[in-house]
């Protein structure tokens, strides 16, 4: 009797660390606040527009959340440094989802720091890390590698955007004057 407590204490509490790992960890954002929320993986354009593609657009569109109050939440971030969510959600278009991470507002702006996600009603847990495997795959590089820790300073799309409109976004004759001045 004692052996079948133990096993079954011993189940519980590995099913409630199980739980307990896929909980938002506080990142020390203003305002932030561990949210978990059911909604619907919506692609923002269509949303907002009515210019709905099939797929959500096949990742190449922002990615939004839709609660069962018809808000829709903006999921700006995931645990990739200046990677957006889109990797993490593509997979769940149009489907219902338990989203888990940090509502944060900052100067009036409340965004979804996106860190773990996984379909309704009994789909598995998912880190919201799946950018940078991708990303890494696909430009040939090692997962761990120093280019993949700073990914943004070694990505064909983001320095042909630099090159065009420049480090502060402004233009390349807005850099020159202000580096002109530092």
């Amino acid at each position: 009797m004692n052996k079948l407590f133990l096993i079954a204490l011993m189940a519980i509490s590995t099913t409630a660390f199980t739980a307990r790992v896929q909980a938002a960890e506080e990142w020390g954002l203003p305002e932030e606040q561990i949210s978990r929320f059911e909604a619907k993986v919506v692609d923002v354009l269509c949303e907002l527009t009515g210019d709905c593609p099939k797929d959500c657009g096949s990742g190449r569109r922002q990615l939004g959340l839709v609660n069962g109050e018809g808000k829709l939440i903006l999921p700006l971030k995931n645990s990739v440094i200046f990677a957006g969510t889109t990797d993490e959600l593509i997979g769940f278009c149009g489907k219902q989802v338990i989203a888990d991470g940090l509502l944060t507002t900052n100067r009036g702006y409340t965004v979804f720091a996106l860190q773990f996600v996984k379909e309704v009603p009994n789909g598995k847990w998912q880190r919201a890390n799946r950018f940078l495997p991708k990303w890494t795959k696909k430009n040939g590089l090692a997962p761990n590698s120093k280019k993949a820790n700073r990914w943004f300073d070694h990505d064909p799309k983001v320095r042909a955007l630099i090159d065009k409109e420049g480090k502060l976004g402004l233009g390349l004759k807005a850099d020159k004057e202000y580096l002109a001045t530092q």
